[in-house]
């Protein structure tokens, strides 16, 4: 009974909020210089991962921008000492999955158009990135079962409902297309 009570929160990170290398604000850059996810996260379309910007996505505007409102040219000068010294930024992952956990993100995002904000939070408000929801399989499971799939506006289910003959299908939720199904997010 203890173990099962142990593995439900297994990797529940709800609130990890880590220092990190350099002081990034997404504040900052999503909010005040409205800058969208996936100018620097842009694998999150065509990848399971959202992935962490490397040093050139960083200079596309810090070879202009060469000083921070809040830091000056500290933090920025980090990213140019990472380029100098031909060493990668390391920074420290907020959301982790347990290994037995498959998500991808652009299942989410291309496919399902879901914005960012749905699971990690109004990330354009935050100084210092944190993780919102604890990313638990019964938080999953509430957002399949909530989410509404609209057939007729995603060609990906246009295609998968023309295939099936279901054309009088106007909208289903997520867990009524199989988003539930335990092989769907478990290895």
């Amino acid at each position: 009974r203890e173990l099962h009570i142990e593995s439900r929160n297994l990797s529940l990170t709800q609130n990890f909020e880590p220092d990190q290398p350099i002081k990034f604000s997404h504040q900052i850059h999503a909010d005040e210089n409205k800058i969208n996810c996936l100018y620097c996260h842009s694998s999150a379309e065509e990848s399971k991962i959202a992935g962490i910007p490397s040093v050139n996505v960083c200079m596309n505007c810090h070879k202009v921008v060469k000083s921070g409102t809040n830091s000056g040219k500290f933090e920025i000068n980090k990213i140019y000492n990472a380029i100098d010294t031909n060493t990668p930024i390391e920074w420290v992952k907020v959301y982790n999955l347990p290994d037995h956990v498959f998500f991808s993100h652009s299942q989410h995002v291309k496919v399902g158009k879901r914005e960012c904000q749905e699971c990690h939070g109004k990330v354009e408000e935050m100084f210092k990135i944190k993780q919102v929801e604890d990313l638990s399989m019964g938080w999953c499971l509430d957002c399949h079962r909530k989410t509404m799939v609209l057939p007729g506006s995603n060609e990906y289910y246009k295609a998968l409902f023309a295939q099936q003959n279901k054309f009088d299908v106007n909208q289903l939720s997520v867990e009524e297309l199989g988003g539930n199904d335990c092989q769907k997010c478990h290895y």
